[in-house]
């Protein structure tokens, strides 16, 4: 695994837009059905916006009908970690980009199969790099 990236957040404010800085460096959350990637049907790989580390592939994005991108699993154990979420007095599971601790969104037990499991992210905290269609 490569080093941890850390910046400063005047750092990561030179390098992302309000809304990135919002929703990856703050924790924030952006309006349902408003992000770039939660009706996109391209083939590829879901990136953090922030360190460019593989998470997701579009070959596990379902419509969960939720507004967001979801996704069912990542694409390895070790892209991303996982820390629980107690604020507003809820009880979820947040998901931070391991290489960076940015914040992505949730995941919840309430996807698909094989896992059973929903990743629900933020279209601002990810990058979609395309491949060819087959």
């Amino acid at each position: 695994m490569p080093e941890k990236i850390t910046k400063t957040e005047s750092e990561w404010r030179e390098v992302l837009s309000e809304e990135q800085f919002k929703v990856c460096r703050k924790k924030g959350t952006e309006q349902a059905f408003s992000g770039k990637y939660w009706d996109c049907h391209d083939r590829g790989n879901y990136h953090c916006a922030c360190c460019d580390t593989p998470l997701f592939s579009s070959i596990t994005k379902f419509d969960s009908g939720t507004g967001w991108p979801s996704y069912y699993q990542p694409l390895t154990p070790e892209s991303i970690a996982t820390e629980q979420d107690t604020l507003f007095f809820m009880r979820r599971t947040e998901v931070l980009c391991s290489n960076c601790d940015s914040h992505l969104g949730h995941v919840f037990e309430d996807g698909p199969e094989p896992t059973g499991l929903r990743y629900c992210i933020n279209s601002a905290s990810l990058v979609l790099h395309k491949t060819e269609s087959s």
